[in-house]
């Protein structure tokens, strides 16, 4: 991990976008519990991030307060056994400390392999978003779910009916047309066809229909989009499929028993759109909105100022605009609790340290509910959060079906990309 982490040191230098690497380690390797802790030095590990592969038989030896066994990766043989406990609580620890590790639910993921046959998942793509076999290739795309709207502020779900098919589509084509750096590579993509549609700008669209992000209503939304576009990325991949054929793996896919023929084995990931959502100018993925003032640090150590322009559109609209609002605004990133600001802008315009950690993952798990990969979300802790607060959030995901968890406290790290203006950072 060291020599790969140098090597994207050297390579990221000549660039202009930093380099990312995941490293995944099952729960009963034997170097477990020096994998664990290996970011507790902030220089190690700069351009990887980490995410322990938890299985069902930890979580239940966990649930059970027992202990587990370390199997060796070259016998297959038990080691020894540690108490899931205490592993789980330098998991929690180290997370807490810096955000990493993560938790990747192994068989989880692996139930929802589509082509077994072919192998299992070891690990996933850096934002733990797409899990991939040996070999294969990312290749996602997002649909901006702002400019799915109607002129009545309803969702136009022709349009997005429209887009999606265009998006599979355009997807399904760049697998041909992509210059790939090794045979293997190829191969491999070319032997599944996997492509990964998914959405960004959700916290926005909730601004414009005017529904708190941390409510049922958000949550309902949440599903009835995403079956949405899981069922007409199936339909497109099913039209394409009939004229260009099945995936060369389809007879070694769960699709074969099914009478299921696609062109793709997975159409549908949520992704975090870091890059994207900054050129489309939308909120992330389906994270929240980060803050409704903060800066971003870009390469070089540059830090951009960011505004949210509907909150100052409806501060317009609503008649409560003033600059000295929009200087308080700037130093906390928040207006929960503003006395100035109405009570329901303050609701609609929640951001990810004003939400329940709980409710991230209840929104991740309806993303995850309808999507054929796993979804891309960061829990956002407070500088004050506990421990503990993060093994709650941890066990819930378990429990509500995510496919992996990604926490971050802030300010728990020397740097970090997004930050408030009250942060030590800005």
């Amino acid at each position: 991990m060291k020599v790969f982490n140098m090597a994207t040191e050297v390579i990221k230098q000549g660039g202009a976008r930093r380099g990312a690497n995941m490293g995944i380690l099952r729960i009963d390797h034997p170097d477990i519990l020096d994998f664990i802790t290996i970011k507790e030095d902030p220089r190690e590990m700069v351009n990887f991030n980490l995410s322990v592969a938890v299985t069902d038989l930890f979580m239940e030896a966990l649930q059970k307060d027992e202990a587990y066994p370390l199997v060796s990766p070259r016998t297959g043989k038990e080691v020894r056994r540690l108490p899931a406990r205490m592993v789980f609580n330098q998991i929690v620890q180290a997370a807490w400390k810096s955000g990493d590790p993560g938790i990747i639910f192994i068989d989880r993921i692996n139930r929802d392999n589509p082509t077994p046959a072919l192998g299992s998942f070891e690990s996933t793509n850096p934002c733990g978003e797409q899990p991939l076999l040996p070999n294969e290739s990312c290749n996602l795309g997002s649909v901006n779910l702002v400019k799915m709207l109607s002129h009545k502020k309803e969702i136009d779900y022709p349009k997005l009916k429209e887009t999606v098919w265009k998006g599979v589509h355009l997807l399904d084509n760049v697998i041909d047309q992509n210059q790939y750096p090794l045979p293997q590579i190829a191969e491999a993509t070319y032997r599944t066809r996997k492509i990964g549609l998914g959405v960004m700008g959700f916290a926005d669209l909730l601004t414009e229909l005017n529904i708190p992000y941390d409510s049922n209503e958000a949550l309902g939304l949440a599903e009835e989009i995403m079956s949405f576009v899981r069922r007409e990325a199936r339909e497109a991949s099913a039209a394409i499929a009939k004229e260009r054929g099945v995936f060369p793996a389809y007879d070694q896919s769960i699709y074969a028993g099914q009478g299921l023929r696609l062109r793709n084995a997975t159409t549908t990931t949520i992704a975090p759109t870091g890059t994207l959502s900054v050129i489309a100018d939308c909120s992330s993925g389906i994270e929240p909105l980060y803050a409704l003032s903060y800066h971003r640090r870009v390469l070089g150590g540059v830090r951009l100022p960011e505004l949210n322009a509907r909150f100052v559109e409806a501060a317009r609209r609503g008649g409560f605009y003033s600059e000295a609002l929009i200087a308080r605004v700037a130093a906390t990133g928040s207006v929960r609790g503003m006395a100035e600001v109405p009570e329901e802008i303050q609701r609609i315009f929640v951001t990810s340290h004003d939400l329940a950690p709980e409710f991230h993952i209840r929104m991740q798990a309806a993303f995850q509910k309808h999507t054929d990969n796993a979804v891309s979300k960061t829990v956002n802790f407070p500088r004050e959060a506990t421990p503990q607060d993060v093994e709650k959030v941890f066990l819930l995901a378990y429990r509500e079906g995510c496919k992996g968890v990604t926490i971050y406290r802030d300010m728990s790290r020397d740097e970090q990309v997004l930050a408030c203006a009250q942060s030590d950072y800005c």
